[in-house]
């Protein structure tokens, strides 16, 4: 009689060396994909020049690409740091809080980025829903839905008081909302748009269901060797 026994599920860390690994050959192909025009900005950022570097799109996402082996660093110096004091999940707390300014800032200098009228011509609003939906396209569509996701997803780990999609949501909503307020009173040649706020507040909520397995459910950073309160003596 043969004995058929199921094979057991592969560990965390290997799958989360998978992921990495599949992550990272993620991000080399779209850098290869759109290689030729974050070279363009190359020289300029190299030269540290305002021109042509920090005003431009492709620089910015050029100067992110860069900044994302020092981001990997204070991630790996905080979580180390925070294991020496034996605080629990010391490797997602820091992930967390890098991954938010890491994935946030760069989008919100391309969105407050002034067009090539900004400070003459007159403020745009556009108050009514889903009109310029249409008007945006995929590429313009894919940009907002990431502008706060970088938020969405990392928030709920970092802090147990997001830890829920209406929070991520007015979350989201509420940052768009003043992106979307100092386009305005800033006069930086772009429209104010609701379905800015809509889709932006929906990349935040898709990217918190992402990490939904890992939201923080405590308001405290606990040591892992906290000791357990000994048990009251039986009456």
């Amino acid at each position: 009689m043969t004995h058929h026994t199921s094979r057991p599920a592969p560990p965390r860390r290997t799958r989360g060396i998978v992921l990495l690994v599949l992550t990272i050959l993620g991000l080399a192909g779209a850098v290869f994909v759109v290689r030729r025009p974050l070279m363009m900005s190359a020289p300029a950022c190299m030269a540290g020049r305002w021109h042509g570097c920090f005003d431009t799109f492709n620089g910015v996402v050029l100067l992110t690409l860069a900044a994302l082996p020092p981001a990997a660093l204070v991630v790996w110096a905080l979580a180390r740091r925070r294991r020496a004091a034996g605080v629990m999940s010391a490797w997602r707390i820091s992930l967390a809080e890098v991954g938010l300014v890491y994935g946030t800032v760069p989008f919100l200098w391309m969105t407050l980025m002034p067009g090539g009228g900004d400070g003459t011509a007159p403020a745009r609003v556009s108050l009514v829903p889903l009109r310029d939906l249409a008007t945006m396209g995929p590429i313009g569509i894919g940009g907002n839905l990431l502008v706060f996701a970088a938020l969405g997803l990392f928030a709920p780990m970092r802090f147990a008081a997001f830890a829920s999609v209406p929070r991520v949501l007015a979350l989201g909503a509420g940052c768009s909302v003043l992106v979307e307020t100092a386009q305005y009173v800033l006069r930086l040649d772009r429209v104010t748009s609701v379905d800015d706020v809509l889709v932006n507040a929906t990349g935040a909520v898709l990217a918190a269901l992402a990490s939904r397995r890992w939201w923080r459910t405590t308001t405290k950073e606990e040591p892992a060797d906290r000791p357990r309160p000994a048990p009251s003596p039986a009456r």
